[in-house]
């Protein structure tokens, strides 16, 4: 019943999608890559929380909440205010160039090299990290809430690399062969059951834990678990509070403002005002994502009472256990939806980089359009594939949710950097900008995998000669022993931006740089974006202090 209910759901939105966009045919030369542009607040708004709100998040923060508690919930509110930012001073900029990827607008204020590098960048961040993640990660969830190993008769491990494949396969055909209006679609009808379906795991989860009285289940495990309610996470924590304040809001604004997986929905919309209600209306649902990719990870510590071997199995686990058996399969192809949404945002993201970025520019000026996507297309099945093979892997990475954050830090804060000098500043060089690509990747990656291990080695090393033993003292030492990556990266943003700079004051360009308006897409601002900002991050604020 379970599997029979999952195909169903899954075969209808895939009929819908296709539906869909075959009778709405791409009409201008970006049809492909965007579907044209045309996408209304709506569509923007569900297809941005569905690409965002896949099993990486769901099962990874979840995992971190199980450990940790509400502290990790800085990733989604904060959120909010990052969407808020790019709807008022980065998506009109955007628009007004009529950009298709945002390694454009640096071709346009740098050169053609600093596009390359950047494209390059974000498709080895697609191929190493996020692919994969994102791959792992469902099939982790599915495997879980379908006992797989199980249900076929295989080992933990051999039933996620069927489950890797799978869905892999899956999502070449939805974002190599659909294009960007078949996920987008897709997403809005998933978006619906994702909201509905996530929201019933934790109050299900609750109502199990207050023995039939959700509002006892809430009484319950905020007396009987208070220090998972804490909104100010500890410096041992993965989310310590002050990281808020350096380098959290950076990676916010990264994902939700530059991250061309993300920021493409944006880029495809039928104007200024829809992009910046769609950005607006998924920032002000961030503020509930705390209730899907938080809360079931602390329902899940107290009642496996935090026995669990694998913190990121909390979620697939309390699904098995609290949700009716009958609601199973329904939210496993919700969830299946989810997955490959995160998969063909970033596949689609690839596909458009590689074929307009890399191979129309430096390989086939002359290319046609149908001949870039062919090319495109090939690319994206390539990585696909390659990420397939990565992705199981991952289980040995540790936290699933802290290492995708950690190691997207490679490239995330050095392209932010040069994007916000780009825009900020009228005479900093080319040149400048590929200093600060290259001497930020290869900073943070010094940083924290050869001087972070090194101190932290030594730490624990000392320690263990003071006779400290116990976790907590441990886990002290490790904090201390060097800084955390959220505020790595927010010393390099800095430090970079003073590079580019100083390299500006020196060699400056010879003509001031001017972003012409293309008239592309009407870029009116929306009248009421301000106050609902207002309103968004004041909501935002209360949320901590209530729970400070």
């Amino acid at each position: 019943m379970q599997i029979l209910s999952f195909i169903a759901f899954t075969a209808l939105v895939a009929i819908v999608s296709y539906y869909k966009t075959r009778n709405t045919p791409n009409t201008n030369s970006d049809g492909y890559f965007l579907g044209g542009r045309s996408l209304t607040a709506g569509v923007i708004a569900g297809s941005l929380l569905l690409t965002n709100l896949s099993t990486e998040q769901i099962v990874g923060l979840n995992g971190s909440a199980y450990t940790s508690g509400i502290s990790v919930m800085a990733w989604e509110t904060l959120a909010a205010i990052a969407m808020i930012l790019t709807a008022i001073f980065l998506l009109p900029r955007y628009l007004k160039s009529g950009l298709t990827t945002i390694p454009q607008f640096l071709s346009n204020r740098f050169d053609v090299t600093t596009k390359t590098l950047t494209s390059a960048l974000f498709l080895t961040g697609y191929a190493v990290v996020l692919l994969p993640i994102v791959l792992y990660s469902g099939s982790l969830a599915i495997s879980g809430m379908f006992n797989v190993p199980e249900l076929l008769g295989v080992t933990q491990p051999q039933s996620i690399w069927i489950c890797v494949w799978g869905i892999g396969i899956a999502g070449i055909f939805y974002a190599v062969f659909g294009g960007l209006k078949a996920v987008a679609i897709s997403d809005s009808i998933n978006a619906i059951g994702l909201l509905i379906g996530g929201l019933l795991i934790p109050i299900f989860g609750l109502i199990l834990v207050g023995d039939g009285s959700l509002l006892d289940g809430i009484s319950v495990l905020m007396n009987e678990n208070p220090e998972k309610f804490k909104s100010m996470g500890s410096k041992t924590d993965p989310v310590p509070f002050h990281t808020l304040f350096t380098g959290m809001m950076l990676v916010n604004l990264f994902y939700w403002g530059t991250n061309q997986q993300i920021i493409q929905r944006a880029l495809a919309a039928k104007n200024l005002q829809e992009g910046q209600k769609g950005l607006l209306l998924a920032g002000f649902i961030k503020i509930l994502g705390p209730i899907i990719v938080v809360l079931p990870g602390i329902i899940a510590y107290h009642y496996f009472e935090g026995q669990l071997e694998n913190a990121d199995s909390a979620y697939p686990m309390l699904v098995n256990a609290v949700l009716p058996k009958a609601f199973v399969g329904f939210f496993a192809a919700v969830l299946f939806g989810a997955i490959l949404s995160s998969f063909n945002g970033a596949l689609n993201s690839s596909v458009t980089l590689f074929g307009l970025d890399i191979y129309k520019q430096h390989f086939n000026k002359d290319a046609s359009e149908r001949l870039v996507v062919r090319r495109g297309k090939m690319f994206g099945i390539l990585l696909a594939v390659f990420a397939m093979f990565i992705a199981p892997f991952i289980a040995n990475a540790g936290s699933l949710f802290a290492y995708l954050q950690e190691v997207n830090g490679i490239y995330s804060i050095p392209i932010l950097t040069i994007i916000v000098v780009g825009f900020a500043t009228k005479r900093v060089p080319a040149i400048a900008a590929k200093v600060g690509l290259l001497s930020g990747c290869l900073l943070y990656v010094i940083s924290q995998f050869v001087l972070q291990p090194y101190m932290v080695n030594s730490a624990m090393k000392k320690a263990e000669l003071n006779g400290i033993t116990d976790a907590v003292g441990l886990a002290l030492a490790k904090a201390d022993a060097y800084p955390h990556y959220l505020d790595v990266m927010a010393i390099l943003f800095v430090l970079n931006i003073v590079i580019m700079l100083v390299i500006g004051k020196f060699y400056p360009r010879k003509e001031a740089f001017v972003q012409e308006y293309t008239k592309q897409v009407d870029i009116t601002p929306w009248k009421h974006v301000y106050l609902v900002g207002g309103i968004i991050t004041l909501l935002v604020v209360s949320i901590y202090i209530y729970f400070a």
